[in-house]
């Protein structure tokens, strides 16, 4: 299958929301499932990508800090679940599209294998006044992972994290 055909059907795969686990990206409801069996869907998704990193890993140094193919096919899952996995709780919106809770929130970013990450939450929430910091620990948990995450300033003056995978880091 060539490269494009792949990566159009990773993004069908991303959207269809059918089936298996579904890394929090921000802009969902709150996952439906109690704390404790999310915290375990989470874990076992999170094992299952360093075992991917693991298997997949042709150059030197450590397989854990390498993002692998399959993340650079599908960043903002892949990001989404690294934030999720070290604990980071995702935004969410209800059915109307107001935003319900505060937590990262993970978009599709300018250039391929690129997110953006913001820190979102309702209304006059806090999210503002919490996103130095939040942004701050997002970044340690992506370049932690082999992620470059840089600190960028967009309108109104909020910030966000730009990430994509380390240069050098490819396969």
């Amino acid at each position: 299958m060539a490269a494009e055909e792949e990566t159009a059907k990773d993004n069908r795969d991303d959207r269809s929301g059918q089936g298996g686990f579904e890394a929090a990206t921000g802009d969902g409801p709150v996952p439906g499932t109690d704390p404790r069996a999310r915290a375990a869907e989470v874990r076992v998704a999170f094992e299952g990508l360093l075992q991917i990193r693991r298997l997949t890993h042709t150059g030197p140094g450590d397989p854990a800090a390498t993002p692998a193919p399959w993340e650079r096919r599908r960043p903002v899952r892949a990001v989404a679940l690294a934030l999720e996995a070290a604990g980071l709780a995702p935004s969410a919106v209800d059915g109307t599209g107001r935003r319900t809770a505060t937590g990262f929130r993970v978009l599709a970013g300018e250039r391929p294998a690129a997110v953006r990450v913001e820190w979102a939450g309702p209304h006059g929430g806090g999210a503002a006044q919490e996103e130095e910091r939040a942004l701050a620990e997002c970044a340690a948990v992506l370049e932690r992972l082999g992620w470059e995450a840089l600190v960028y300033r967009g309108p109104r003056r909020r910030r966000f994290l730009e990430a994509e995978p380390m240069a050098g880091d490819a396969p």
